[in-house]
């Protein structure tokens, strides 16, 4: 056994430990976890994300400021004790009386912008006007060629024979559709001798006769009282014009100018602009040159002292919100900026805390329950129709019976505003009123005299509006072009999934709208979807949709969104039939796939898209239900047809005996014009200063960009 050497004899052969207590590395040594005891309260806090510092921040600022001038005003007063003191306090305090009577109060909302974008108009004003100013979103820009000298085909469109002459008025819009325009008639014939109203026999055969035979009227242009004054054109000519200077230039002005409308449908206009930074950039134009003209605010270094309040769809698009934040933020350089709903705004501007807001727009209309200042996520419903359909339908209905204007093509502008002054002044939902009446009116075009036409009209006063619940009666053939063209939809940075917001009831109305899937195609990237899981076929049970569960529940008859499928092209819409077969809605995971399918056009009729929503809102609470069909509001401009309101009761009362004694149509309260009334909720929203957590300022922007809106929002973002 080999001895311990001693230390000499280590040192000299080299293996003397020189150790100096030194660790061998200076890098801390982190003991590990306890796993039992494991816990940390990283964003679990309110307090940790930046948008709530920031709030607490500035509450704690305001509230040191008040407690500063508080002690300030209690110091001054002891100060002041004493006789020559108070005399010269009183003196000063005499002159500050003065100068703050000279002085006024700032308004509360005059530094506030109430912004409402529409696809026809925009509604702008400050939150402390009575009324919005409203504008035509509309530019019109340079161009080699008008509008409506780049189509080809008139609007609406014709059909034409073989040899390339014209059809006859009968046959100008296709067999189909006027044997479905004639269905209607005779339904309304049937429909008002049941309600015992008395009309003629040959009325529309009066109709056609008179207005064959009726010769215009030329009023020379110094003769007409009311004549156009159109927009004159500086020299050099400006580069763009915009609001309704561009809908008064003359189609053949010299140089030509072309109509670009950024809003289209609610969405933004794919189809007519070839790029993304374009379409932003005429609207941030109109935006600009509104709140320059309507509101007085000439100069840009002033706006850093305003906020601004924008409104947004119930359903929007991501892209879309995220874009307009920056533009706000960064061009227009307002200090705050929030957004609001259309429906909770509109329940805000009439007062109401629970409601079904309908909100029938130009080209747009959109259905949502509000309780309790919250949209109900799964009761959002966005159809693309509105006005503007009505009045195409109402000029081909017109043309179908001898219009004597028979050249008119709504591609030109002193065409569609006329169309657009006939259909406000003549079309009605009122039974009452239909019957062969004369009209008449003005042609205005610019460098030509004026041409008055009369005309009789009939049933199509009643027809054209009935297209709301009739929606195969539009041309819906180009609402879909260039979708998707130049704006990609919102995905989710993690897992790469489409995160725009969505509704069960869309969801079911979609699914109700598409048409069968090839087997094994997948759609959007999901899982493939199989024919019979789109089309729901007889032999195939499938679950009942929201609203066929509560019907089930009464015993009432299911003559509603969830009706009976039809025996073979059960998820397609029926050309001829009224309203399209819907078949029960597919398993949640196929609900996705469809509803982000661009291909689906969601247009569907009004009354069963109010009843989905609804009954998607209540949740089979039949309490809800009844408050919610009870309180429905309709607003926006389209309902400012006349008998609209009591003939959508009729409607919903024959789809829905069991609440029959409940259901009621309101309208806005005080008077108030339904065009303004979401407007008028966001001003009232935009005053709510104490109370409103919403705004988005400069450093939180610019710190964490449009991430702040899943922070900032009222609703899940």
């Amino acid at each position: 056994m080999v001895g311990k050497k001693s230390g000499k004899a280590l040192r000299d052969e080299g293996l003397e430990r020189t150790d100096n207590n030194m660790e061998l590395s200076s890098w801390p040594q982190i003991p590990a976890i306890n796993q039992k005891n494991y816990y940390t309260d990283y964003l679990k806090r309110d307090d940790q994300y930046l948008a709530f510092r920031l709030q607490n921040e500035e509450a704690r600022t305001k509230m040191t400021k008040s407690a500063k001038d508080k002690d300030r005003a209690l110091a001054m007063a002891k100060s002041n004790e004493g006789g020559d003191v108070e005399a010269e306090a009183e003196a000063d305090g005499d002159a500050n009386m003065e100068d703050a009577e000279e002085v006024p109060a700032e308004t509360v909302g005059s530094k506030v912008i109430i912004i409402h974008i529409g696809s026809q108009n925009l509604r702008i004003g400050l939150a402390s006007d009575a009324l919005p100013k409203t504008v035509p979103m509309v530019i019109a820009r340079k161009s080699k060629t008008s509008e409506s000298e780049d189509r080809e085909e008139p609007k609406p469109k014709r059909q034409k024979r073989d040899d390339d002459t014209p059809e006859e008025p009968e046959n100008l819009f296709g067999e189909e559709w006027s044997s479905h325009f004639s269905q209607m008639s005779g339904d309304l014939k049937v429909h008002m001798r049941q309600n015992k109203r008395r009309m003629l026999p040959n009325s529309k055969e009066m109709v056609v006769n008179y207005n064959r035979r009726t010769n215009p009227e030329i009023i020379s242009e110094h003769n007409d009282p009311l004549r156009v004054d159109w927009t004159e054109l500086s020299n050099p000519p400006p580069e763009y014009i915009i609001g309704q200077a561009a809908l008064r230039v003359p189609d053949s002005s010299n140089p030509r100018y072309k109509l670009y409308w950024p809003i289209r449908h609610g969405w933004c206009n794919e189809r007519d602009y070839h790029s993304k930074r374009m379409l932003f950039l005429d609207i941030s134009l109109i935006l600009e040159d509104a709140i320059k003209t309507q509101l007085g605010l000439t100069s840009k270094k002033d706006w850093h002292q305003y906020s601004c309040v924008f409104v947004i769809p119930d359903l929007y698009e991501k892209s879309y919100v995220n874009q307009v934040l920056e533009m706000l933020m960064r061009e227009f350089a307002f200090a705050r900026v929030c957004f609001i709903q259309e429906s909770l705004a509109a329940t805000f501007g009439a007062g109401f805390t629970s409601a079904c807001v309908v909100d029938v727009g130009a080209e747009k209309t959109s259905i949502c329950c509000v309780e309790e200042g919250m949209c109900v996520e799964n009761s959002r419903v966005n159809l693309k129709m509105g006005g503007r359909d009505v009045t195409e339908t109402f000029i081909k209905m017109m043309l179908h019976d001898h219009f004597p204007y028979a050249d008119i093509d709504l591609w030109r502008r002193y065409d569609w505003l006329l169309a657009e002054e006939l259909k406000k002044n003549i079309c009605t939902m009122n039974e009452a009123s239909v019957s062969p009446q004369v009209f008449d009116f003005h042609l205005r075009v610019s460098g030509q005299d004026t041409v008055k036409h009369t005309f009789k009209a009939f049933d199509e006063v009643h027809l054209a509006p009935m297209g709301f619940f009739e929606p195969t009666l539009f041309d819906n053939e180009d609402k879909l072009k260039g979708r998707r063209k130049l704006i990609e939809p919102s995905f989710d940075i993690y897992d790469g999934s489409k995160n725009d917001p969505t509704s069960a009831a869309q969801s079911e109305i979609m699914t109700a709208l598409a048409p069968p899937l090839p087997p094994n195609e997948k759609a959007d990237g999901d899982a493939p979807v199989a024919t019979a899981e789109v089309q729901a076929t007889p032999s195939k049970p499938q679950p009942p949709s929201a609203l066929g569960r509560i019907q089930e529940q009464e015993a009432t008859p299911r003559s509603s969104v969830a009706g009976s499928p039809a025996p073979e092209a059960a998820g397609t819409p029926q050309a001829g039939g009224s309203t399209p077969a819907v078949p029960a809605p597919t398993s949640q995971p196929a609900r996705t796939s469809i509803e982000y399918r661009d291909d689906i056009l969601p247009v569907f009729a009004l009354d069963n898209a109010i009843l989905t929503s609804i009954a998607h809102a209540a949740r089979s609470d039949e309490k809800k239900m009844r408050d919610f069909i009870g309180g429905i509001m309709i607003v926006g401009g389209g309902s400012l047809t006349s008998g609209l309101n009591l003939f959508l009761e009729e409607r919903l009362q024959m789809l829905r005996p069991g609440f029959a004694k409940d259901i009621m149509i309101g309208v806005p309260p005080r008077e108030m014009d339904p065009q303004v009334v979401v407007w008028k909720g966001a001003s009232i929203f935009g005053k709510l200063s104490g109370t409103n957590d919403s705004w988005i300022g400069k450093l939180e922007y610019d710190r964490l960009g449009h991430r702040l809106m899943a922070y900032k929002c009222m609703w899940a973002y």
